[in-house]
């Protein structure tokens, strides 16, 4: 009790008082438990209730949880100027019950990605995201390094890519974020930076495949192949190709697939039903900004499920998410029309910050059922050439 008092926090509930020799602690995600100092055991139930606590809510404001040589959580309160080894929390744990299931829904449309991430240590972990600059991919970078990763912005523009690595220092300096180059739009690149990510010798254990293009003008990479089609699918392909032993090697692992419900108005095949190469990157003359789009948001979803079945049974999952309805972000850029239309539809979005972090890899992502591996066996056919 005098820890508490000293937390400034007072607890007068007598049916959660300790019997003597017994103390209350936290794990680093949140979770309390129970130290018996007479016998030396710890257990997850309280020795009176049995029942099972976590922590509740955010830590106070000017509190900040830190970790000892030993690796035991200790609290500094700025203010006050002074440490405890007890979460100034404990006065509002709940209950946990998990044998009781509920109908009610965790999180909805207006959800926050840092209060999906809440109580969750991501300390240690590496995780790479492509166009993380601004939009998704930013919000995405920055509640994971927040949350303790060591977080990679995969970008082309460096100078865009360097302020988005400030703006997440500024929240919290102790980030571990740091930014390299990416161009999706040339092959060499992504070899390039494959290289250099292994070059540093550290595990990678979320890949965010986010980087997109949206409505752009037909137009030919320096590889000979539409724009649209190479940045979109053909680039993270072949970066997830490149980076797939790292994966494996920090099992468990995943990768992260950014598509869209705009998959379902496109097909791939020809009217015999075989696969139609010639629609991925298509001709001046055959090709639709839209349904440019749609395909290459088709392709990630069939690469992702093809992706998960080959490496699931090495500890490394892959998913394909959606990231909601008319989500609004900077996709649009690419034509004045885009533009105004998502301007219009802006009051009816979800804000970047409203964003359902299935991008973290901690709740479940769809997948389509069907998957052709001639398409595999296409690129690595053209993989071989470079």
């Amino acid at each position: 009790m005098a820890a508490l008092r000293y937390a400034g926090l007072d607890d007068t509930d007598s049916e959660d008082e300790l019997p003597p020799g017994w103390e209350q602690r936290t794990t680093k995600d949140g979770w309390v438990y129970y130290a018996n100092h007479t016998e030396e055991k710890t257990q997850w139930e309280h020795p009176k209730t049995g029942k099972r606590k976590r922590i509740a809510g955010d830590l106070p404001y000017g509190w900040e949880q830190e970790t000892d040589e030993n690796g035991q959580v200790f609290f500094v309160d700025h203010i006050n100027k002074r440490t405890t080894y007890l979460d100034p929390r404990l006065a509002f744990t709940v209950d946990d019950n998990p044998t009781k299931p509920t109908t009610r829904q965790r999180y909805d449309g207006s959800t926050t990605a840092m209060e999906i991430l809440q109580g969750r240590d991501l300390s240690g972990k590496v995780v790479v995201v492509t166009g993380a600059n601004s939009g998704i991919g930013f919000e995405t970078a920055k509640s994971f390094a927040l949350h303790g990763a060591h977080v990679i912005l995969a970008c082309r523009n460096m100078a865009r890519a360097s302020e988005a690595v400030s703006r997440i220092l500024g929240e919290w300096h102790k980030a571990k974020v740091e930014a390299m180059t990416l161009d999706l739009a040339l092959l060499r690149s992504v070899q390039h930076f494959a290289q250099a990510f292994k070059a540093k010798n550290v595990s990678l254990h979320v890949l965010v495949c986010n980087a997109a293009v949206f409505g752009l003008p037909w137009t030919l990479t320096k590889d000979g192949l539409e724009t649209t089609f190479q940045v979109n699918h053909l680039g993270h392909f072949y970066l997830v190709q490149l980076l797939q032993d790292v994966l494996c090697r920090s099992a468990p692992a995943r990768v992260v697939v950014v598509s869209s419900e705009s998959h379902r108005f496109t097909d791939i095949n020809d009217s015999s039903g075989k696969l139609d190469f010639s629609r991925l990157s298509p001709s001046k003359s055959d090709y639709w900004a839209m349904l440019a789009y749609n395909r290459s948001k088709l392709c990630n979803i069939l690469f992702s499920n093809e992706l998960h079945r080959r490496l699931s049974p090495r500890g490394v999952t892959s998913n394909a998410v959606h990231p909601g309805n008319m989500m609004y972000s900077a996709l649009h850029r690419g034509w004045w029309v885009y533009t105004l239309l998502f301007t219009l539809a802006r009051p009816f979005t979800k804000s970047m910050r409203r964003l359902f972090l299935v991008l973290s890899g901690l709740t479940t992502a769809a997948r389509t059922s069907t998957v052709t591996g001639i398409f595999t066996q296409k690129f690595c056919k053209l993989e071989q050439s470079f």
